[in-house]
């Protein structure tokens, strides 16, 4: 027991003895040094004591697209972990192609009797998608939240990032190693962050250097999936116009357009610069460290739960957006642009294209 309490102890960054008042229930120990002993027990692994069980205040559905993109585990861990240090239970329901769909998990939580739900990236998202589902859900006394994706016509708080400042960061910092023609990997153009990119993008490529609107839509924009595959086949048409630099969606699509890159025996960042966006786990090791906009994961994933809170309690948050700025990590993935585009300043035999002896 002796080498537990001090595992816990170290775990917890508290006294042996504050570890052994938690677990034998005594009192005299502040809440914030509790939570740490209960938190370093889950980590170590070590099964709670009965009775520091607490009952579950009710349950919370989480409901997002997939989990194969890092970014969504790890947005439901930051709510996850919010419920559960409010009392609340989570329930992650995932979308997966050819398995239920939103409306189908909605229904599942509804009948298991979930105090609220909190939706990532779901249907509300999609400005072609049918809203009245939202409403649906809102007359069932169903409190809910959502994340990523604002509509107009839903009556509900939303959390979402700054997409548009994200591309004016995105472009800000390319121009500043002189790229001017600048591409961007996105997504579907139905989605409401896509559309809000491309506003945030064009506006900035519009200021910076002159374009008009409707030029930088045709010749520097590339819409493809949210995935590896989708970010290779973007940045793959947007080498063929010449680009210098890709600024990308997702994490995901900037690993695409690395492998675009690389599949035309050209380099990151030597010869094209690539921007990510999202600072999903993992990316700051990846080769070469990828440059990305670090979306406000842990701000916006505590803000849902604390408005769904809110609206469980009666006090409901106005019909209105809750937006939070992004950031710009610069790390490997760009780098000054090649004077005469991809792969000039290469000897003849090294550029993509020459015949080799």
């Amino acid at each position: 027991m002796t080498a537990r309490l001090a595992d816990i102890a170290a775990q917890a960054g508290v006294s042996e003895a504050t570890v052994s008042r938690v677990l034998n229930g005594k009192p005299g120990v502040a809440a914030a040094a509790r939570q740490s002993v209960l938190a370093a027990l889950d980590v170590l692994g070590y099964e709670r004591p009965v009775r520091l069980r607490r009952r579950s205040a009710g349950l919370v559905g989480l409901i997002t697209p997939e989990l194969e993109n890092p970014i969504f585990p790890a947005l439901a861990q930051v709510i996850g972990q919010a419920l559960t240090r409010q009392g609340y239970t989570p329930v992650l329901a995932t979308q997966t192609p050819g398995g239920s769909t939103e409306d189908e998990l909605t229904e599942m939580l509804v009948d298991r009797g979930v105090a609220g739900i909190i939706f990532v990236s779901g249907l509300h998202a999609d400005t072609t998608a049918d809203t009245s589902r939202y409403e649906r859900l809102r007359a069932q006394g169903v409190p809910f939240v959502l994340v990523d994706g604002f509509s107009p016509a839903v009556r509900a708080p939303f959390i979402s990032p700054d997409d548009r400042a994200a591309m004016r960061l995105a472009v800000t910092h390319l121009s500043s190693l002189g790229h001017t023609r600048i591409g961007l990997a996105l997504g579907p153009r139905r989605f409401v962050p896509v559309q809000r990119k491309m506003e945030g993008f064009t506006r900035t490529m519009r200021e910076r250097f002159a374009l008009a609107p409707d030029a930088v839509e045709a010749d520097l924009v590339e819409h493809s999936l949210y995935t590896l595959e989708g970010g290779q086949a973007a940045a793959s048409a947007l080498l063929d116009r010449g680009c210098t630099a890709v600024v990308c969606a997702s994490d995901m699509m900037a690993l695409g357009a690395v492998r675009a890159v690389r599949d035309r025996g050209l380099q990151v960042p030597d010869d094209v610069s690539v921007v990510g966006f999202d600072d999903s786990v993992l990316i700051a090791f990846t080769d070469p460290p990828l440059t990305t906009i670090r979306k406000p994961v842990p701000a916006m994933g505590q803000a849902a739960v604390r408005t769904l809170l809110e609206e469980i309690a009666g006090t409901p948050a106005p019909h209105s957006e809750f937006v939070f700025l992004p950031e710009l990590v610069v790390r490997g993935s760009t780098a000054m642009c090649p004077p005469g585009g991809p792969g000039a300043g290469r000897p003849l035999g090294d550029r993509p294209g020459a015949s080799r002896p």
